[in-house]
């Protein structure tokens, strides 16, 4: 496999006919700020998709301000197993992500990310 790219789509609200895409490499940090080099996000993707097969990044809300993107994620989705420590087990749940980029040039050096966990939690009560 190649590195991982993120294609990025970006248009302005004033100009969408000026929509282009932008590729950029991917080197992000956990929540241990440790650092993710692609291969282990690549991984990382891959599980998720394993363990959510119906899982979409549907985004609600998206800013640019450079060097930070932000965006609201929404997910609706049915883990199989255990998700974020919870026995999810194939129920469909609801929630939401936020979620923030730093780059420097085209590459992203920081990544801060926050789940609604106690949404899922609600649901499975």
């Amino acid at each position: 496999m190649g590195p991982v790219t993120l294609v990025l789509t970006v248009c302005l609200l004033s100009a969408p006919e000026k929509c282009r895409e932008e590729r950029l490499e991917l080197e992000i940090q956990d929540s241990l700020t440790q650092c993710l080099r692609i291969s282990g996000y690549r991984e990382m993707l891959v599980k998720d998709f394993e363990d959510i097969p119906n899982l979409q990044f549907n985004i609600q809300l998206l800013v640019c301000e450079p060097p930070r993107l932000a965006a609201r994620l929404s997910f609706n989705c049915s883990p199989k197993g255990e998700f974020l420590g919870l026995s999810v087990n194939g129920q469909q749940v609801s929630f939401t992500e936020n979620v923030f980029y730093e780059f420097v040039g085209s590459k992203i050096v920081s990544v801060w990310s926050v789940i609604d966990k106690s949404a899922i939690e609600a649901q499975l009560s």
